[in-house]
């Protein structure tokens, strides 16, 4: 079994939006989680993401180091809106 979880991450730091949401699709496509943006403006980029824990972490680490047209300073979880479900794995 895999053990899957649901993260709200806000970055916050000063965001060209079109190249961070962007940047932020093509990382969890890579790393085959679901990312859903909130919000996204030019101050703070508001995501839900659903994956294995291992994975969201490097979505996380990719996102705040971010397009080089995208500074972000800050990242936080928010711990309320994290679930956690085991699914079987094939």
């Amino acid at each position: 079994m895999v053990l899957t979880r649901t993260v709200r991450l806000s970055f916050e730091g000063r965001f060209v939006v079109s190249s961070f949401v962007d940047f932020a699709a093509r990382r969890a496509a890579r790393l085959d989680i679901d990312a859903r943006v909130l919000r996204a403006d030019d101050h703070v980029v508001t995501v839900d993401v659903t994956g294995q824990h291992d994975l969201i972490d490097a979505f996380e680490m990719a996102c705040s180091l971010g397009p080089l047209d995208c500074l972000v300073l800050d990242c936080r979880s928010t711990a309320q809106a994290v679930s956690e479900m085991e699914t079987s794995d094939r």
